[in-house]
């Protein structure tokens, strides 16, 4: 059988079969392998960091990613962002009737590669087969568990002060532009590519040189506008960026201004925006830029104590305009 059926889903012998075949094959580790309702972890020593996500991206496979690698990535980077080292991911599938099985174990062979790269471990999950049209191919639930040790800096918008530095690791727009590109109703002619990526080593290394850094954020639905008002949201502080130093790559640029969208407000999955000291700006700037995933790490703006709860934009001719939070919904389904 090479089609995901109903049967697939309905707790017998073809479960059982997709389960041992697919899942446990690739996900295989002594936890995962212990087969029972519930993976028993053992002591984990320090805080523990929880996130949980759903991914629904369409189209399931794009240029630098898929749904299987997204799944990990975007579990990882929310647990790392905080601090906290990755260690356990469960992982549900809910998988519309019909699907190939090679697709299916594509994603699988997918996020398993991924999880390896990471070096968490896949320790729980469930499968839902649902009827044709009740979801598109395949969704994917996940939950991360991470651990902070006791000395992790403890990041959080209220440690934000006048003067600190606006950093991002790179350019913006690329993911959400990457999967827009290659959806049927669009199939633009483009060789944009996500950078969906694990971001973990690059957080870790800015807090191995650094014990003021305010907050960091990987800056996915919403953009990099919407995560800075997120920043600000509680606190008295606005935040002034520099268009000019906001870095976009030509076709991304290129394709928003076509179909009216502003890349600000476009989702990354593989950047990472934070609020440094300025004393330490560029010490971190320079680790970063160590980093392939940070090579065109910069400074792209600064905080400052207006008590007005904003985000102000230097425009390149000489403008400046307020970018609030992101209203309604530009991208649907791309992550």
């Amino acid at each position: 059988m090479n089609i995901i059926t109903l049967e697939h889903g309905n707790g017998g012998e073809y479960t059982h079969e997709l389960v041992r075949n697919l899942f446990y094959k690739h996900f295989q580790n002594e936890l995962l392998m212990q087969q029972s309702d519930s993976s028993i972890l053992g002591n984990i020593g320090g805080k523990l960091a929880v996130t949980t996500d759903s991914f629904v991206v369409d189209p399931i496979f794009f240029p630098g990613g898929d749904i299987g690698k997204l799944s990990i990535c975007g579990t990882v980077n929310d647990l790392a962002v905080v601090g906290a080292k990755p260690l356990y991911i469960t992982a549900g599938f809910i998988i519309e009737v019909g699907l190939r099985i090679d697709i299916l174990e594509r994603i699988i062979i997918s996020m398993a590669n991924t999880a390896k790269e990471a070096n968490v471990k896949i320790v729980a999950g469930d499968t839902k087969v649902v009827g044709k049209g009740d979801v598109d191919k395949i969704y994917i639930n996940t939950t991360g568990i991470g651990v902070i040790e006791d000395n992790t800096l403890y990041m959080n918008s209220s440690n934000i002060v006048e003067g600190d530095k606006v950093i991002l690791s790179g350019t913006i727009g690329d993911h959400g532009m990457c999967v827009m590109s290659k959806r049927a109703e669009f199939d633009f002619d483009t060789d944009i590519e996500s950078d969906c990526s694990l971001l973990h080593i690059l957080v870790t290394d800015i807090l191995e040189v650094s014990e003021n850094v305010r907050i960091i954020r990987d800056p996915t639905r919403g953009g990099i506008a919407t995560t800075l008002n997120e920043f600000i949201e509680n606190t008295q502080m606005s935040i002034v960026l520099n268009e000019e130093y906001i870095p976009v790559r030509s076709n991304v640029k290129s394709m928003c201004k076509m179909i009216g969208l502003d890349p600000l407000y476009i989702a990354n999955e593989g950047k990472i925006i934070l609020i440094v000291s300025t004393k330490d700006a560029e010490k971190i700037l320079e680790v970063m830029k160590r980093n392939k995933l940070g090579l065109e790490s910069r400074i792209i703006g600064e905080v400052i104590g207006d008590n007005r709860n904003k985000v102000y934009l230097k425009t390149e001719i000489g403008g400046t305009r307020i970018l609030n939070m992101l209203e309604g919904d530009l991208l649907p389904r791309i992550c």
